[in-house]
């Protein structure tokens, strides 16, 4: 299971500063009066951006595992927010998912392989932000659901010392509550049916709180 570690820095700091070695998980989501043999479980890899690691944890009586994703990067997809978010702002404006397939392809990927891959990130993009803006009137009421017109809204010119400049990034800042509810990349549900449709996301058990932001 997934956890937001909500940083407040960008990828590259993530990875030079090592603030996975900063994150902390009290608690067992499962188990918060304790006795589970809830305990640290090391760190794994991702791939992208290099030398990315993610601290986790494991609860040994409901033997599940949890892991603390910092903000920019996605959830079940490689790689980061910004870098899907990009993909999608280029797919709205391109004149077809080929030209776009084309314009992004991953080096060694055929178009075919690379049309598959902008499509994957599009179908969960394009489904999630209507949910998004439905769920944060206050800060989308009457924003377009597309990710031109989200980034204007939550981001646009950013502040001096600001490290967001992704909407997605922002996105998941504003819906931390409703995060094991909402489909990837930007939310941790992963399989099932969307609880948020179905008007139950705050209803259920989110754990404990994030840690706050590292220094």
């Amino acid at each position: 299971m997934q956890l937001r570690f909500d940083t407040g820095q960008t990828g590259e700091q993530y990875v030079t500063r090592e603030l996975w070695r900063k994150a902390s998980l009290d608690r067992c989501p499962l188990h918060p009066r304790g006795g589970c043999g809830f305990a640290g479980h090391g760190t794994y890899e991702r791939k992208s951006p290099p030398g990315t690691r993610i601290a986790r944890w494991y609860c040994k009586q409901g033997h599940q595992t949890f892991s603390l994703l910092p903000d920019h990067l996605a959830a079940r997809f490689p790689g980061t927010l910004s870098e899907i978010e990009r993909v999608v702002a280029v797919a709205e404006r391109a004149p077809s998912v080929q030209a776009c397939a084309d314009a992004l392809r991953p080096v060694a990927h055929s178009l075919p392989s690379a049309m598959r891959w902008v499509r994957r990130r599009l179908r969960r993009v394009r489904a999630l932000l209507p949910i998004v803006v439905a769920i944060v009137p206050q800060h989308l009421q009457g924003c377009a659901p597309t990710i031109h017109a989200l980034h204007e809204r939550l981001v646009g010119e950013p502040a001096a010392g600001s490290v967001v400049d992704s909407a997605l990034v922002r996105l998941r800042d504003l819906l931390g509550v409703h995060l094991p509810a909402l489909a990837t990349p930007v939310g941790f549900r992963h399989r099932g049916g969307n609880a948020v449709e179905r008007g139950s996301a705050l209803q259920q058990h989110t754990g404990p709180d994030p840690p706050p932001p590292a220094a």
